[in-house]
């Protein structure tokens, strides 16, 4: 088949499945965290460490919280690999040594899954299934947790600061959504042909009549958690390129699909809670070109036939499987890089130096096209906050995002929000490429201003770029199993995940402490001419605006008796769907989204471009 019709194709089927999911998916998680109902498991696990489910937190409890689960992940991981050689199930592995277990334990709690390590050959499957595939699931709840916080705070018409309990958004979250979404995508991933098994291994005689060793384990499971949690750290060193994980060019596009959907399906959940599904649409529409623009640009690069190897073979097919070829490793590649994800089926070290550079600027734009479970979300809403204020004082209106002011305070937290990310990755590179170390590390070499210099200085940048915005992925030309760079890459990873986290919880907080425009002192009633919509199971009726036109409205799902949406007191908030007048900037629409999607290249672009020029423009200007 021609490769740009066989491109063609799996974009297209992606867009169809992803835009069938849509709605269904996308409501359906609306529902789940504004349900007052818990399941009977919910209830259970509450009684065991004795959670009461109906109590509210506000913004310091709920990040504390979020803080506490995750110091104690960590603790738990590192332990559990350092006790690794004694436990059952060890298959003749001994314990991870301390630089290694440290970094692991943060990159799987954070949800980077960062591995400097060939997990086949120094993990056992005990630890990959109690410990890094029980993470994924943790990790990639929380991110969603916190979207759905920020969310409240957006909607929050009392003034009371109250965000909902994290513990009930935690459990929710893996419970109603990650772990019966696994379950389909391990069970296809099955039928294809990857690899679920309690053994360890199996030995086989090869074709020159050698022996040899193979090693099996629960490799679908795991798989399909990594791509929908937007994890990305596998169980084999190959990772997603390893016929045992992805075994055909179908689990690959399926494998594709896991990487987005939720992300995707996410921005309508958000329209979805705040009554006006126009928002969701806006923030989808400027993912979409995100993703796109980067897909071609990719695409380009990797389509032309750049060196010796490259012109003999056709094709830039160095580091890239046949079974998948050019155009499903760039689709693969982009997805992996715009999601927080890290997964690969491909190495990133082989890419053009203009392919490769997309990927690296994909993750430099913060990972919002469309970004990690949760993570992508409330990444693209606080540069939403920052463009309502800038666009705001440059046309002359009030800084208003969904009825709620942007003051000194709330852009103070989204700003805080936006600088981690680069200080971390400049800080990082700059003080590692003058260390004397490093260029042991650094499998490209050489003078000054030559390609295998230029391309090291890449490697470290991906590197800490990767580590920062809780990727995982990496140019493979760098060894980082130096205790520098596993105590350095652990703690970008550790900062980089939960400051951003603080720093949004904060900005909810806020948020949640005001009253919009127009509500009365009890919060509850809206201005004469608005509508309300609950973000709450149990309200008679949720007024949604789909086209803010009005009397426009949808029953809202979990309704139920007519109860009060405020009765168990957990998120359940009460939202004005149309806050727009003529001194604020309307948060919707094509202008908007335009503004949207400029700052948040000329953010991206202020900040990396000098990085960027000394490395992979530098490189494909040679």
């Amino acid at each position: 088949m021609n490769p740009a019709l066989a491109a063609t194709l799996q974009v297209a089927l992606l867009l169809v499945v992803l835009g069938l999911a849509y709605v269904p998916l996308g409501d359906y998680m609306a529902s789940v965290y504004r349900s007052e109902r818990d399941l009977g498991a919910e209830r259970v696990l509450y009684r065991l460490a004795r959670i009461d489910p109906k109590r509210q937190q506000t913004w310091v409890g709920y990040a504390l919280a979020v803080l506490a689960f995750s110091v104690v992940s960590v603790l738990f991981l590192y332990l559990l690999q350092r006790l690794q050689g004694v436990l059952p199930w060890a298959d003749g592995k001994p314990g991870i040594n301390p630089a290694t277990a440290f970094n692991t334990a943060v990159s799987f709690v954070s949800n980077t899954n960062w591995q400097s390590y060939s997990p086949e050959q120094v993990m056992s499957n005990l630890t990959q299934m109690i410990g890094l595939a029980v993470q994924n699931f943790a990790s990639a709840a929380v991110g969603l947790a916190v979207a759905v916080a920020l969310i409240r705070g957006l909607v929050n018409r009392r003034g009371d600061g109250q965000l909902g309990n994290f513990w009930v958004d935690l459990v929710r979250g893996v419970i109603r959504i990650l772990l019966p979404l696994s379950i389909i995508m391990a069970v296809i991933l099955i039928t294809q042909g990857a690899v679920q098994s309690f053994k360890t291994g199996f030995d086989f005689t090869t074709l020159n009549g050698a022996s040899a060793h193979s090693v099996v384990g629960p490799f679908a499971s795991q798989e399909a958690i990594k791509e929908l949690g937007t994890n990305g750290g596998g169980t084999l060193s190959a990772n997603s390129a390893h016929p045992f994980s992805n075994p055909t060019p179908l689990s690959n596009i399926v494998e594709i699909i896991a990487l987005l959907i939720i992300p995707v399906c996410l921005t309508r959940t958000y329209g979805t809670l705040v009554g006006d599904r126009r928002q969701g649409y806006t923030l989808l529409g400027v993912m979409a070109s995100l993703w796109g623009i980067m897909l071609a640009v990719s695409w380009y690069f990797e389509s032309r036939t750049n060196g010796v190897a490259a012109q003999v073979a056709g094709a830039m097919m160095e580091g890239k499987e046949q079974r998948f070829g050019v155009p499903a490793s760039v689709l693969f590649a982009v997805s992996t890089t715009g999601t927080s994800t890290g997964a690969v089926n491909s190495a990133h070290d082989s890419f053009s130096a203009g392919g490769g550079g997309v990927l690296l600027w994909n993750m430099l734009l913060g990972e919002v096209a469309p970004g990690g479970v949760g993570s992508g979300l409330y990444g693209i809403l606080i540069m939403a906050v920052v463009t309502v204020f800038v666009g705001g004082l440059l046309v002359g209106r009030s800084p208003e995002f969904l009825g709620k002011k942007v003051g000194q305070n709330e852009i103070t937290m989204a700003a805080l929000y936006v600088l981690v990310m680069p200080a971390l990755v400049l800080i990082g590179a700059g003080i590692t490429v003058v260390l004397s170390s490093t260029l042991d590390a650094q499998g490209n070499g050489g003078s000054p201003g030559t390609a295998g210099s230029i391309h090291g200085f890449s490697e470290v940048l991906y590197a800490f770029a990767s580590a920062a915005n809780n990727n995982g992925s990496a140019f493979g030309g760098l060894t980082v199993t130096s205790d520098w760079f596993q105590s350095s890459l652990g703690f970008a990873m550790l900062l980089g995940r939960f400051l951003p986290i603080v720093f949004v919880l904060a900005l909810a907080g806020l948020l949640a402490r005001q009253r919009p425009r127009g509500a009365k002192a009890d919060g509850l009633e809206p201005a004469p001419g608005q509508e309300v919509s609950r973000l709450g199971a149990g309200a008679p009726r949720t007024s949604t605006s789909e086209k803010g036109a009005p009397g426009t409205s949808t029953s809202g799902q979990g309704a139920a008796d007519g109860d009060d949406a405020d009765a168990d007191g957990r998120g359940a908030v009460a939202l004005e769907a149309r806050t727009d007048t003529a001194s604020t900037l309307p948060t919707h629409g094509l202008l908007f989204g335009a503004l949207l999607f400029g700052t948040i290249l000329l953010v991206a672009g202020l900040t990396f471009f000098p990085a960027m020029a000394l490395g992979p423009i530098a490189e494909a200007a040679l």
